[in-house]
């Protein structure tokens, strides 16, 4: 099912919705276009523009998949149940909406196909560079074109990526007292469309994620997993789109970096 004129296909819807409703908005939205959807959560005419180009598209090119966008989804929480059905599109019109508000990089769109609850198909695009990361389950993972395998930084200590901002602060300070010595942190982006080709590209070697709702991290993971690396929930289990209110999941490089965060984060 997720073939080349697939991938170019939705590849091609990506670009359209960067081209129409995001880029164009880049550093010129009016106050009246960005409003606050929750603390620290921002959503703009961008995202629901885009969104309205993408979900018009991807029924064009699956009739038959249901449709569960980050924008759609937060108006109707009923959508959500969709997750799990034979086919369903997962659409994050605006990754980095934040970062895209506050008129700074990274930022991004994120599409990915689940069957049942599974994610069969991830694409990553970065409209400013241009980079498109896809994945296909079983198949591999490939920027702009080329197969792709994840690598470490090779850094010593390992490079982390800790996202602490949906921790509770019990469970923050635990992380900032007994993880982040082992490693050497820095700033997460706030994109799952950065943070993820950071993980293949030999940028980060490990993340936390708190949050893991499925616009976020449903075509990441795979392309993540299919690129060698590892992303799964912090007990070994699988990241399993219907699953989203499940909290925790780690992503590394490589599965002996995973192994070696999972244990620390046992001990907690």
């Amino acid at each position: 099912m997720i073939d080349a004129a697939l991938t170019r296909a939705v590849h091609a819807l990506m670009r359209e919705a960067a081209e129409r409703a995001i880029l164009p908005r880049y550093r010129a939205l009016a106050r009246h276009e960005v409003s606050e959807k929750a603390a620290d959560d921002l959503v703009t005419i961008a995202d629901r523009e885009s969104e309205d180009i993408l979900a018009a598209g991807l029924a064009r090119l699956l009739p038959e998949a249901a449709i569960v966008g980050e924008e759609a989804a937060h108006a109707d929480p009923a959508l959500l149940a969709r997750l799990g059905e034979d086919l369903c599109w997962i659409i994050d019109p605006l990754d980095g909406t934040n970062n895209f508000a506050a008129g700074k990089p990274p930022f991004g769109v994120l599409v990915a196909l689940a069957e049942r609850g599974e994610t069969i198909g991830g694409w990553l695009y970065d409209p400013q560079r241009e980079r498109f990361c896809h994945a296909a389950a079983g198949r591999g993972a490939f920027i702009d074109g080329e197969r792709i395998r994840a690598r470490s930084s090779s850094h010593a200590p390992p490079i982390a990526a800790i996202s602490l901002i949906f921790m509770d602060p019990a469970r923050r300070e635990q992380v900032k007292a007994h993880i982040a010595p082992h490693y050497t942190v820095v700033d997460i982006p706030r994109c799952a469309a950065e943070q993820y080709p950071r993980l293949v590209l030999g940028q980060n070697d490990v993340s936390i994620f708190e949050r893991t709702l499925p616009w976020d991290h449903a075509a990441g993971v795979l392309f993540l997993n299919e690129a060698g690396g590892k992303a799964a929930r912090l007990d070994g289990s699988p990241y399993l789109v219907r699953e989203h209110e499940r909290p925790g999941m780690i992503g590394a490089s490589t599965p002996a970096l995973w192994d070696e965060l999972a244990e620390r984060m046992e001990r907690l």
